[in-house]
């Protein structure tokens, strides 16, 4: 929208305060609030909803892989055909035999649920999700028959494990003897703490190599699944499905959005709808943008009329309350996305005073998952809220336009 010069003046003197307008410019001013607040809630929410799957996705799939080959029971016997099978897959870029079970963890009277998980050397050590963030000792202690673990945090705060300290893991499926089955206790040296953010593993987690595993429930040489990650876990589904037909009736094939699915689809859903409620604020504003531009109109009527006996067109009128009405909108969408990465920025810090202040625990990790608020800027996103906010700011200006270009002179200044 092009205007001459004599539309960007007045333009510019409707979008400043007039003699007696104090009121029109307050409401205008709300408006322009209110177009920030809505474009920056827009931009942290759906920023920090971005945030929470990429973070859930990187660290499950990090730790779990693409998919899983579980076999019946939790034991899969022929599980070297299988692997076989499963690295010949087209799409396949790694796949590795592991264990994981359920079982009790204990040091010094205390007892805590743990999660048992046993893999390979090789991949222990090329965890990156693991290795990224290791608390204290190493991983690469662990070795097959040293009877050395890898622990989450929480469990090793839970329990007051330290580095060099033994916890002794037992398992009630132990032998059978004449006096009935007894449980398996064995002491393991607790050679790493890693804290991967997720409440769930950093709270159970323990993690040896494959062959201790094996001992330690009496499997001998059957592991439980094997790990599988492919060139695109958006379609592990597809890639898979070969995979999936071979080792029908002896394992079953589950990918991460199945072993996930409710969390994914709760995210999904919570973004689509948090999208949806919080569009309501910027679309409150505009009506507001759409009060103030009446009563400008309304204000403004006189001098509207003698813009048109001095040759102003209904179109040049129509452009100049548009260029007002847009021009509050965009300024509240720029002010918004400052308002918005700075929150983004800042936003541990934020919410650290805010439970500092309150005296109320705000970010649980028990309850969300993670123990830092994630945030993931998504540039189509953002785009897409400053277009819809500018878009529905000049909607909001076609009717007092219009209005003013249908101004009649005659009518209006009859009686001056």
């Amino acid at each position: 929208m092009i205007l001459s010069r004599y539309e960007r003046m007045i333009a510019k003197r409707y979008l400043l305060p007039g003699k007696g307008e104090g009121f029109i410019f307050l409401v205008a001013g709300i408006s322009l609030v209110a177009v920030m607040l809505g474009v920056a809630a827009l931009i942290i929410v759906m920023s920090v909803m971005n945030g929470f799957r990429a973070e859930l996705f990187d660290k499950i799939v990090g730790l779990n892989g693409h998919a899983v080959v579980q076999g019946y029971g939790g034991r899969l016997p022929d599980w070297q055909s299988i692997l076989s099978q499963a690295k010949a897959t087209p799409g396949v870029t790694s796949a590795t035999p592991m264990i994981e079970q359920p079982l009790l963890g204990s040091f010094q009277g205390r007892v805590e649920a743990v999660l048992v998980r046993g893999m390979t050397v090789g991949d222990i050590r090329a965890n990156k999700t693991m290795k990224a963030k290791i608390i204290s000792g190493n991983l690469d202690a662990l070795t097959p028959n040293a009877a050395k673990i890898g622990i989450g945090s929480l469990l090793a705060e839970n329990l007051g494990l330290q580095v060099g300290d033994s916890l002794t893991i037992i398992n009630p499926a132990g032998r059978s003897t004449p006096f009935g089955t007894m449980h398996r206790e064995v002491s393991y040296q607790v050679a790493a703490i890693f804290e991967i953010g997720i409440y769930d593993y950093d709270k159970a987690l323990v993690v040896m190599p494959i062959e201790d595993a094996q001992t330690l429930l009496l499997l001998g040489d059957v592991v439980g699944m094997i790990e599988v990650e492919t060139v695109n876990p958006d379609r592990v589904g597809a890639i898979l499905e070969p995979l999936a037909a071979k080792v029908a009736g002896r394992a079953v094939v589950t990918d991460w959005r199945q072993m996930n699915a409710s969390l994914f689809e709760a995210l999904a859903v919570e973004r689509v709808a948090m999208f949806v409620v919080l569009s309501i604020i910027v679309l409150v504003a505009v009506f507001n943008i759409l009060s103030s531009l009446i009563m400008l109109v309304r204000a403004k009527t006189r001098d509207i009329a003698i813009l048109r006996t001095m040759g102003a067109s209904r179109v040049g009128l129509v452009k100049i309350f548009m260029t007002v009405g847009v021009t509050i909108g965009a300024l509240g969408m720029v002010a918004g996305m400052v308002l918005g990465f700075t929150f983004l920025f800042f936003r541990q810090s934020v919410v650290n005073a805010i439970q500092f202040v309150t005296g109320q625990n705000l970010w649980d990790p028990s309850i969300r998952f993670l123990t830092e608020l994630p945030s993931q800027p998504d540039p189509v996103e953002i785009t897409v809220i400053c277009v819809m906010a500018l878009l529905f700011s000049f909607l909001a200006t076609l009717y007092p336009a219009f209005k003013a270009a249908n101004t009649d002179p005659v009518q209006v200044l009859r009686y001056e």
